[in-house]
């Protein structure tokens, strides 16, 4: 096991950046199903309302995950584009759609605000897709990732991609999560991570600092969302991968406070490869853990960019 979302069998992930943002591609092997849970107040997302277990399509083609804010959701054509290629894709007789949901954070605070993800950089992210990769931090949709936004850029840190995975038996459970929290980063209970004092080096709690900011704005101090992929080669329909990201939001409970605001957009999805039997309470207990440790990672991962510290910097 490699703590990576391409320890469950059969899944690919792929990579693509342009300069300060960038994008993450998920492609499953053909018969996954997919569910979504959208708990934040501000969500960039795309196919959320098809992935609903009353709504028709039940397979995914691929899942996309971006920076550049309601921008980035343009990538998810060029995976779009790549997919029809391979002739993977719903049927409609006429060809075929390839089903590709997605959710994007805002990074337009990192760098270039007019450079974002576009078609280009999803179908790269597809060309680059392999059941091997296992990078962290600083690379794909997590490039531009921040944390600690309260008091605006100048006491945020950078953080970027993280991920684990977990094997019971045959079972396995994986999450890969682009951390861009509004919130602190806490381990077991002690913060590690957010907003961050430069000139006396220290970390601050964003909940002792919101009392004496009612006037706080969140777009003009940028704004946020922290948003996953987990993955299982359970067995699941698209109801008990949707109630799958429900109690894998426990792990973005856990591990960022506060969570789930106004101006975040949180999301998560769930894709099942449909391999093997699996109790759907359990892998949903399972997914919040390795939610939870994916967003550790992330911290643990990033270095410094931007003018954005990171926790080697800090520590």
């Amino acid at each position: 096991m490699k703590g990576y979302l391409t320890d469950v069998p059969g899944i690919k992930v792929g990579h693509s950046e342009k300069v300060s943002t960038g994008v993450t591609v998920v492609l499953p092997p053909k018969g996954s199903t997919c569910g979504v849970d959208v708990r934040g107040g501000a969500p960039g997302t795309r196919e959320t309302d098809l992935l609903r277990p009353e709504n028709f399509v039940d397979k995914v083609h691929g899942l996309i995950l971006a920076g550049g804010s309601a921008y980035g959701l343009n990538a998810a054509t060029g995976v779009m584009e790549y997919l029809e290629e391979k002739g993977i894709g719903l049927d409609v007789d006429v060809g075929i759609v390839p089903i590709v949901p997605g959710a994007v954070i805002f990074d337009l605070i990192c760098g270039d605000p007019k450079i974002r993800p576009d078609h280009q950089l999803g179908y790269l992210a597809c060309e680059n897709a392999s059941t091997e990769e296992n990078r962290r931090g600083l690379v794909g949709a997590g490039i531009g990732a921040t944390i600690g936004k309260i008091l605006g850029p100048e006491y945020a840190m950078k953080s970027g991609i993280g991920s684990a995975s977990v094997q019971v038996g045959d079972l396995v459970v994986g999450a890969i999560t682009v951390l861009n929290a509004f919130g602190d980063i806490y381990k077991n209970g002690t913060q590690i991570a957010g907003v961050y004092d430069r000139e006396n080096k220290k970390l601050l709690n964003t909940m002792e600092i919101y009392p004496h900011h009612s006037d706080y704005n969140a777009f003009s101090s940028g704004k946020n969302t922290t948003i996953t992929i987990v993955a299982t080669n359970g067995k699941f329909d698209k109801a008990g991968c949707q109630k799958i990201s429900s109690m894998a939001h426990n792990g973005y409970g856990r591990a960022i406070y506060p969570v789930h605001t106004m101006f975040d957009g949180d999301t998560i999805f769930t894709v099942s490869t449909n391999e093997v039997r699996g109790d759907l309470s359990y892998v949903g207990a399972l997914a919040s853990k390795v939610v939870e440790d994916a967003i550790i990672d992330a911290v643990y991962a990033a270095k410094s960019f931007c003018g954005f510290p990171a926790m080697e910097d800090v520590l």
